[in-house]
């Protein structure tokens, strides 16, 4: 990367007219151009901005140069301070105007999201800096909008939330109701508009993935379609989170099987922000999630027609068979500590009752197949029904495969549902997203294990990548305290650590973010918070009593309040003295739900192979959370009993910062 000066950005209007940022000179190649720019941006542009530029920032744009170039996968390591939002999105933003197709930013969650496009975060600050307009649009995932037949129903339950959820209603745009016309996009029904609600009562009006919305009549005046309609047309970036794209590759082919649009439109290149959790996003979206009620609903829309009586009753009969198996899945159940995951027992009994329901769905195919021909049934509701038995036959067939599929169960409001994870989600990897000849980005300040990342790519069925690695620009041996119990004592009672975090918040007055590997840990934490008074000293702040955006708001401007969160071990950026502390209850372990179990047992030593690098990874991101800034000031404490293991404990003593000086927690 090159430093030349190309232009003032006092010339804005000749700039723009022009397209691209710069003079562009078809004759050169655009991407020499466009680090010839990015690398003015840096040395001359943001600096007399009055921004300080961070030599890691332009090594990382040097880096970056060639993975575009060359469209390649890129590992950007770089640590905390270095300023890496910056140099992405000044060539996502480049290359998305050269070849005419957005960048996709994707990050690691809903939270992230809104740092990155909030009035004060990146975008604007680079807008701003360099005084042009950047179209950035956010594709929110579907279940953080109201389901309008949802809310209905929500509202005719007459609970204690029904006063809330009719103001939520009263409150919905006119033309949600009557056929107006629209004039404009017009946004609503977005999980940050309902701060106050918990997630319990989102819950109940939230889209979730058993909602039929190809035979919704009130589809067009969804709050979530006509979101997708206006981001599909950003010019420059579209935000999103891992979930969400890994959602669109899933969906590709089935969507336009359908005639519908992909959920992202063709783009130019992608940014995985913390993109050491895309496995965990692709493990979510590449599931089949099977529920009874929801087959009952769809599959007796075939009764509502004159059909023939064998029909008829093969439709019965699956209905009969379908909730015999739930009921004995439910039976054969149980649940797993610090996971939300049910391990199902699977035996030669589940297995036959499995068999059995497919025999009657293939019977039902056979059926519908003649019934087609006879035009009896409406070809819309017909094509739904096939497309469930195809998705349900194909889920179950996996259980018959010598490499059986990764399964759970889950119980929610809706019943039991059985989820069936395929365990090729590398090849869907390396097939749908890392075999596109685009540059594809994933940045985050830990990517490698023990300076290597061949942890993530092994993971993720990368074969070929670049990478590199630059350090955080700050000063941790003078900014950041670690506290740990000693090796003796590091299997602390529950007690002893409530006790010893009354002490660490009274020296703090506040000022703490709790970070828990579990919600079960954080709810048994309110409650004996509670039952000692410590939230009537503190105002406390609990992940899942609000929406995370406006609870992380209000932690960064309540200066003394604390902040208890089981989602934030990435991604939080709060400087100042509101996060003077950070206090990890556990060591972040994988719990030993029905996936993590699958991979250990791929593993040939599945402590070091496994749950190891996950936990280093994780403690890593949690160590991030607390120096934002070059004057930020503050301790980390470590809980956890495996510390009183030497080989974890030196492990966990490996991935501190330089310098830092580790100190012993009083109890």
């Amino acid at each position: 990367m090159r430093r030349s000066r190309l232009c003032l950005f006092g010339e804005e209007r000749s700039l723009m007219s022009s397209h691209y940022p710069f003079e562009f000179d078809p004759k050169l190649p655009f991407i020499q151009q466009a680090s010839d720019w990015i690398a003015d941006v840096f040395y001359e542009q943001l600096p007399e901005a009055g921004f300080e530029v961070r030599d890691e920032q332009i090594y990382m744009a040097f880096q970056l140069e060639r993975a575009y170039a060359e469209k390649q996968t890129i590992f950007a390591e770089a640590g905390v301070g270095t300023g890496k939002t910056l140099a992405y999105l000044l060539y996502a933003i480049s290359y998305a105007r050269y070849t005419r197709k957005p960048a996709i930013i994707a990050c690691a969650d809903e939270s992230l999201i809104e740092q990155l496009v909030k009035p004060e975060g990146d975008i604007a600050k680079l807008a701003r800096y360099l005084e042009f307009t950047i179209d950035a649009r956010l594709g929110k995932s579907p279940d953080q909008y109201i389901c309008l037949n949802k809310l209905d129903d929500a509202r005719s339950a007459f609970d204690e939330d029904t006063e809330a959820f009719d103001e939520i209603f009263r409150g919905l745009p006119s033309f949600v109701h009557k056929p107006e016309t629209m004039q404009s996009f017009h946004p609503y029904g977005n999980r940050k508009d309902y701060p106050s609600l918990n997630d319990g009562q989102w819950a109940k009006l939230g889209w979730d993935v058993f909602q039929d919305c190809l035979v919704c009549d009130r589809r067009h005046r969804c709050g979530q379609t006509l979101s997708r309609e206006h981001y599909r047309k950003s010019a420059d970036l579209i935000i999103c989170s891992h979930d969400f794209y890994m959602e669109h590759v899933w969906t590709y082919e089935a969507r336009k099987r359908e005639g519908q649009l992909p959920l992202l439109p063709e783009h130019s290149s992608v940014v995985f922000d913390e993109g050491h959790l895309l496995e965990t996003a692709a493990q979510k979206a590449l599931t089949y999630k099977l529920n009874h009620a929801v087959f009952e609903s769809i599959i007796t829309r075939l009764l509502q027609d004159e059909i023939r009586e064998s029909l008829a009753l093969a439709v019965e009969e699956a209905i009969v068979q379908s909730d015999h198996l739930f009921a004995l899945i439910a039976r054969n159940s149980k649940t797993v500590p610090a996971s939300s995951r049910k391990e199902v027992m699977w035996s030669p009994e589940l297995i036959r009752e499995v068999n059995r329901l497919q025999d009657v769905l293939a019977s039902i195919e056979e059926e519908l197949v003649f019934e087609s021909g006879l035009f009896t049934i409406d070809d819309y509701q017909l094509k739904i029904v096939e497309e469930h038995i195809e998705m349900i036959q194909f889920a179950l067939s996996l259980f018959k495969r010598e490499e059986k599929p990764i399964s759970w169960a889950s119980e929610d409001k809706d019943g039991l549902t059985l989820v069936i994870m395929p365990r090729w989600v590398k090849e869907v990897l390396k097939e749908q997203v890392f075999a596109k000849k685009m540059p594809i980005v994933f940045s985050s300040a830990t990517l490698s294990v023990g300076g290597a990342f061949d942890y993530i790519k092994e993971s993720m069925g990368i074969e070929q990548a670049l990478s590199f690695s630059v350090p955080s620009p700050y000063e941790y041996e003078e900014q950041m305290q670690v506290l740990m119990p000693r090796e003796s004592e590091a299997d602390l009672s529950w007690a002893e650590k409530m006790k010893a975090a009354a002490n660490l918040l009274e020296q703090k007055g506040g000022r703490t973010l709790f970070l828990f590997p579990s919600m079960e840990e954080l709810e048994r934490f309110r409650e004996e918070a509670t039952g000692m008074g410590l939230t009537t000293t503190y105002r406390f702040l609990f992940e899942g009593s609000a929406e995370i955006s406006h609870l992380i708001a209000e932690f960064q401007n309540d200066e003394t309040s604390v902040l208890c969160a089981v989602t934030l071990w990435e991604g939080l950026d709060i400087p100042g003295p509101s996060l003077s502390q950070v206090i990890m209850w556990s060591l972040p372990f994988p719990p030993n739900d029905p996936v993590f179990e699958a991979r250990r047992g791929d593993a040939a030593n599945p402590f070091a192979d496994v749950d190891m690098p996950y936990m280093l990874l994780r403690l890593r991101q949690g160590l991030g959370r607390l120096i934002r800034a070059r004057d930020d000031r503050g301790s980390v404490v470590i809980f956890g009993q495996e510390l009183n293991d030497a080989v974890v404990r030196q492990q966990v003593l490996g991935v501190l910062p330089d310098g830092v000086q580790v100190e012993d927690v009083v109890v």
